[in-house]
């Protein structure tokens, strides 16, 4: 059968244009009043065209077609879930997804390296509830591999698992278990699964399920679980990108045609449980404050009521202008941050709200106006006015996601849900047509219906966790008894032999042409036409970032930066959010360690007023004082709350030991530099470094130069610099490379994982010519998944989630950092094995001509796929004027590479990496650690972090 839709994205440009608003005070009264066009006229030109067909054995196949550059998403969606798991066999959904990438009968070799000879980007695999799902985006020559691939694990995978791969990834899973449940607030999810949801129905369990059940997992199990659920008409494979229907189809059947059909799930029936009375739940972990969340249980993603509800959140706690926010932060500031989410699963979904206690507040005070806000609105309803807010909001989103054709969101992964969790690939166009067409009496009688039931209440408050973790069975067994219990070496049976189709000549990256200009006050200009959609980015970027705090006053520019984002002197808080959401335009803040910048994402029908209220943030802050405290809390709580979790803890020691304490790279904002700025420190760090002689101006639009320009120069081209002189930074400061390396224990009790960091200063800057020699040396060591690192501790030994290792690239410092969550009982075993992979590489096991092959092919053959996107184009050039590169620098790479020999990457590792000058910081339990790193013949330092 065939199937073709008609709808395009056609001049979406004309969508929302709204008055040109003025630049003045009077703007406060104008963003009141700002009219957007029609809501429907907007939806109607939102489309993805598709051409759906089903091949003879019920593959059912989906292409949307575009053109805008040499790639194509592939997205394999099947029709299982962890909801579909029998009791006793939770997470083998999850654990499956991982042996699909362990090897096929064809492809034996872990999928990660075909993935990178094909110079895949946006690639992975992931589980939920309803569905399992593989997707990478490649390069249009490298399109028949992806397919084979994928096809060889569909159909021709059952001979490649064996109980190596089996042991290895229940090992990784288990670690990604613990993983999350070493995080702060880790456990809570458990709590609501198992309150909302009784026994023996569908979603009662947690997707990555329990140890117990994957400890008992068996060959004969997973195999039984590939059969009944992997068959091609238990599939849905969509192609996006660089391929027309007429292409796609005989490639599909080619690859595809030949696998046998076998059983089809039909996702299980499941009512949403309605609970026979509130349930009340508190909770303690290492969390810096209270929570107070209501969870209710909501219908799934084809009831006409989820675009309600999803709306009705919004309205309570999503929006920057929620009623939630107004209320609890803003006005009475009860509370640091407020939330409000609908979550929809195929069958269900759970609506939670809530809000993070201000210190010093009585928690009850908080639950108690929670509740009388979350019943005003049930009774009252939203205004028409906050609808529309939160329906443009949603548009706009929309709009951006549609320039991508894969990797987690995109075209391929809305056609692909669309098509299996609701049986239809447009099904987005359904829920926008009843976004445009939604009322505020729709929205109240969705949350009457729903948030009047009984719901859980969780409470999270500081302290020790109660209670155990559950843990694998291996965790305890001696290590004679593992070794015991290895299975011997099993063969891989090929039942049908399938060979790899070459890979075609490839389209190299034609990074977009880059004009400069200028504007009146000597403002650069740097500018990019994409025209994927009708959408414009624009970046203004001050040389300034955290490395411009003074050594006393850390935390400045992050505070600076934040009560900038809070109200200007036209529009307070409030009133900037909600400009803001009737132009579908988003404004944040960030840069980094060596830039400030604001950037803003507008429609570009609405680039006008959008970028006169960007001009209103950056030129007229308010600096209110009582935003200034409410931000100082909200700063200040999240600080300690980074020191709560193991990655904040393991970074927040490491940085001043390998920068140095006095280096601007080597510390961060603290509790008591914070809480020390007053309003004058951030009008002085305006003055001094947000200027416009310190200013560039960056732009990626489908509009042309010549209309960008005049709105520019509206905008910022009379913004006049200040007497005062401009900010200046100081590295004369930099740790030295020690003469041994030592390892720092942090204390954090009760930790089934711990977390390891190991760094090192390196005598390179981010301008040297083989800083590109060192990066792609290091994809051998640690730089992605198949690096030396991740590939012992993971998929050799099963003791990591994953190990990453990689240098950082600041104007002013390359360091170079591994960092590597482990299993607590293997922490010792896990560092010894990094500092031995460390040492052996630059030394006497350096890159392998294998290795250098494979990652020159990866890096020159990923490069178009790295640019499909605007918002990576913008980011591009802003590296580019901050490192002092030519606009072409990328496109300069593949001739780098290609140059590139094992002698000249193992030279730059060598002079980067000193295996002797780590230092090593290990955040975990210290009764269980301590005695496995005294082992390891380094000195050895337990701290404690308040």
């Amino acid at each position: 059968m065939l199937r073709t839709t008609k709808t395009s994205l056609t001049a979406l440009a004309v969508a929302l244009a709204t008055p040109a608003l003025v630049a003045t005070p009077a703007f406060a009264q104008d963003a009141e009043s700002a009219e957007a066009a029609p809501l429907d006229d907007l939806v109607d030109q939102v489309a993805i065209p598709y051409t759906q067909f089903e091949l003879d054995n019920g593959l059912t196949v989906i292409v949307h077609e575009d053109r805008k550059a040499p790639i194509v998403g592939v997205a394999v969606w099947y029709n299982v879930g962890s909801k579909d798991e029998p009791k006793g066999e939770t997470g083998f959904a999850h654990l499956f997804e991982h042996l699909m990438f362990n090897g096929s009968e064809n492809a034996p070799n872990d999928y990660f390296q075909y993935l990178q000879e094909m110079g895949a980007t946006d690639y992975n695999g992931t589980t939920n509830f309803d569905r399992t799902n593989y997707f990478q985006t490649v390069p249009t020559g490298a399109l028949d591999r992806a397919l084979w691939l994928e096809s060889d694990r569909m159909g021709y995978l059952l001979g490649a698992i064996t109980q190596e791969k089996l042991d290895n990834q229940r090992g990784v899973v288990q670690n990604e278990k613990r993983q999350g449940d070493n995080q702060p607030g880790g456990l809570v999810f458990y709590e609501i699964i198992k309150a909302l949801y009784p026994e023996g129905h569908p979603y009662d369990h947690n997707v990555i399920g329990s140890m117990a059940d994957l400890d008992a997992a068996t060959l004969d199990t997973v195999q039984k679980w590939f059969r009944d659920n992997y068959g091609p008409n238990n599939a849905t494979l969509v192609l996006a990108g660089d391929i027309s229907a007429a292409e796609a189809k005989p490639l599909v059947e080619k690859y595809f045609g030949a696998i046998p059909r076998g059983p089809v799930n039909n996702p299980a029936e499941a009512d949403v449980p309605v609970l026979k009375q509130d349930i009340r739940k508190v909770m303690k972990d290492q969390v810096a404050a209270t929570s107070i969340d209501k969870y209710y249980s909501v219908p799934g993603i084809t009831d006409r009521d989820l675009t309600a509800l999803s709306v009705g959140a919004q309205i309570l706690g999503g929006l920057s202008s929620s009623r939630l926010d107004n209320a609890l932060v803003r006005d009475e500031k009860l509370a640091i941050s407020v939330n409000a989410g609908n979550y929809a699963f195929q069958r269900v979904g759970i609506l939670d709200v809530g809000a993070t206690v201000k210190p010093g507040v009585d928690p009850a005070v908080v639950e108690k106006r929670l509740n009388e806000i979350l019943a005003d609105f049930i009774e009252n309803g939203p205004t028409e006015d906050e609808v529309r807010r939160a329906a443009t909001s949603n548009l706009a989103g929309t709009i951006r996601g549609l320039e991508q054709v894969g990797g987690f969101g995109g075209k391929a992964v809305t056609l692909a849900q669309g098509e299996v969790l609701a049986g239809d690939p447009g099904f987005f166009e359904r829920q926008m047509n009843i976004l445009a067409t939604l009322t505020p009496g729709e929205v109240k009688a969705a949350m009457q219906k729903w948030m009047t039931r009984p719901a859980m209440t969780l409470v999270l408050e500081p302290g020790e966790r109660e209670g155990e973790y559950e843990e694998a069975a291996s965790v305890g067994a001696s290590d004679d008894a593992a070794e015991e219990a290895a299975p011997a070496a099993s063969e891989i049976t090929v039942t049908k032999v399938r060979p790899a189709p070459e890979i075609s000549q490839l389209t190299a990256l034609d990074f977009p042409d880059v004009t400069e200009a200028a504007l009146p006050n000597g403002i650069k200009v740097y500018y990019a036409q994409r025209d994927t959609v009708p959408a414009t980015r624009v970046t203004i970027s001050f040389d300034a970032g955290s490395a411009a705090d003074p050594l006393d006053k850390r935390g400045l520019e992050g505070m600076t930066l934040g009560l900038m984002e809070e109200g200007t002197t036209s529009l307070n808080s409030r009133e900037l959010a909600e400009a803001q959401e009737r132009l579908g335009a988003n404004i944040s803040t960030g840069g980094g360690v060596d830039r400030s910048s604001f950037t803003l994402s507008s429609l570009s029908a609405n680039l006008e007023p959008s970028l006169e209220l960007l001009a209103d943030v950056v030129r007229n802050p308010a600096f209110d004082p009582q935003e200034l405290e409410r931000v100082r809390t909200q700063t200040v709580t999240s600080i300690q709350q980074a020191l709560k979790s193991p990655s904040g803890m393991a970074y927040y020691v490491a940085t001043p030991l390998v920068y140095g304490k006095d280096n601007p790279y080597g510390g961060s904002g603290t509790v008591e530099s914070v809480g020390a700025l007053t309003r004058d420190d951030l009008v002085n760090f305006k003055q001094t470094w947000l200027r416009p002689d310190n200013a560039t101006i960056f732009v990626v639009s489908n509009l042309s130069l010549d209309e960008v320009m005049p709105d520019l120069t509206e905008a910022f081209g009379n913004w006049s610099a200040p007497a005062t002189p401009k900010g200046k930074k100081d590295f004369s400061s930099l740790a030295t490379v020690p003469e041994s390396a030592r390892i720092v224990l942090v204390n954090r009790p009760n930790s089934p994982q711990s977390f390891i960091v190991g760094g090192e200063i390196t005598p390179f800057s981010s301008s040297d010519e083989s800083i590109v020699d060192l990066t792609n040396a290091n994809n051998a060591l640690g730089g992605n998944f198949l690096a030396r690192l991740n590939m012992n501790l993971r998929e050799t030994k099963g003791w990591s989630y994953g190990v990453r290792g990689a240098p950082r690239l600041d104007e002013n410092a390359v360091a170079y950092f591994i960092q590597a969550p482990v299993q607590a009982d293997r922490t010792g075993d896990a560092l010894a094995e990094m500092i031995r992979e460390v040492d052996e590489f630059v030394t006497t096991r350096g890159v392998t001509e294998e290795e250098l092959t494979r990652n020159v092919n990866n890096e020159i053959r990923q490069l178009p796929g790295q640019f499909e996107t605007s918002g990576a184009v913008l980011g591009a050039m802003q590296r580019n004027v901050m490192l002092d590169r030519p606009m072409d620098y990328y496109e300069t790479l593949a001739d780098k590479y290609r140059a590139q020999t094992a002698e000249s990457l193992n030279a730059a590792a060598r002079k980067a990496i000193n295996p002797d000058g780590f230092v090593w910081v290990v955040v975990g339990d210290a009764e269980k650690v301590r005695p496995q790193l005294d082992q390891l013949g380094l000195p050895v330092e337990t701290i404690e972090v308040e």
